[in-house]
């Protein structure tokens, strides 16, 4: 079943719209080891679900 890409973000996005930098988001993602919900060549995303483990893992 594919996964409906305007609902997910890329770390990229998830770091514009929760305002914090790239790197840092990049950095929560790998400490609380989340796995993307799809792939895109070499571009992963992560659902909204995720997003608030990241947000969370940032303050």
């Amino acid at each position: 079943m594919p996964v409906e890409t305007s609902t997910l973000y890329t770390a990229s996005a998830m770091a514009k719209q929760l305002g914090a930098s790239e790197a840092k988001v990049k950095k929560a993602i790998k400490d609380l080891g989340l796995a993307p919900v799809a792939k895109k060549g070499c571009c992963a995303f992560y659902g909204a679900e995720q997003m608030a483990k990241v947000q969370a893992g940032l303050t």
